[in-house]
């Protein structure tokens, strides 16, 4: 709410100051604001207390230590699931769960 009065705010001032018919300015000005918005409003997924948990409870015992699947492809470890990217959404069904690993998928190791 706070970042669409700001942004309506800027808006006005713009118009007040004519560099509203500058329209690289307004266009420039409203995508930075845009895009930190989007990269304020997503939160680093841990994978350890996040993602781990996840996998414990669908991929349990084949992909995690002593499991027949650990060797080729153990979900505990990060490189794993970066690696396997959205494949792992045919054992993972719920849409939060698949949202929180997306975000992982999409923020630098």
């Amino acid at each position: 709410m706070r970042v669409v009065l700001i942004l309506v705010a800027m808006g006005l001032l713009l118009i007040e100051s004519g560099d509203l018919a500058k329209p690289y300015a307004a266009t420039s000005m409203f995508s930075a604001a845009r895009v930190s918005m989007s990269s304020a409003s997503k939160a680093r997924v841990d994978f350890d207390t996040q993602l781990k948990p996840i996998f414990q409870s669908k991929c349990m015992p084949c992909h995690f230590s002593g499991g027949q699947m650990y060797d080729r492809l153990p979900f505990d470890k990060p490189a794993t699931i970066r690696k396997l990217g959205t494949r792992l959404f045919t054992r993972i069904k719920d849409e939060d769960q698949r949202h929180l690993i997306e975000d992982f998928l999409s923020q630098s190791p």
